[in-house]
């Protein structure tokens, strides 16, 4: 004799299954995101020539651009 769930119980196991699977959904989306930035990113380092070294007092500071979120804020690196 099968044992039936109340309504209750059933309305549960859907919002959690349909919790983990937005959850989920939500990883992966970041994740190809992330790789898909990483990807056009080593392109455009590729397509663009290297610049050339120049031993000048401008050079002392680096801005680096935050490529780890969608923020634009810079970090300011101090070269020693």
């Amino acid at each position: 004799m099968p044992r039936e769930l109340s309504p209750g119980l059933k309305i549960l196991w859907v919002w959690t299954l349909g919790t983990a699977a937005v959850l989920v959904t939500s990883v992966v989306r970041t994740r190809m995101r992330d790789m898909e930035n990483l990807t056009n990113t080593e392109q455009q380092q590729q397509q663009q020539p290297q610049p050339q070294q120049h031993d000048t007092a401008a050079d002392t500071e680096t801005l680096m651009a935050d490529t780890s979120t969608q923020s634009n804020e810079l970090i300011r690196e101090d070269k020693p």
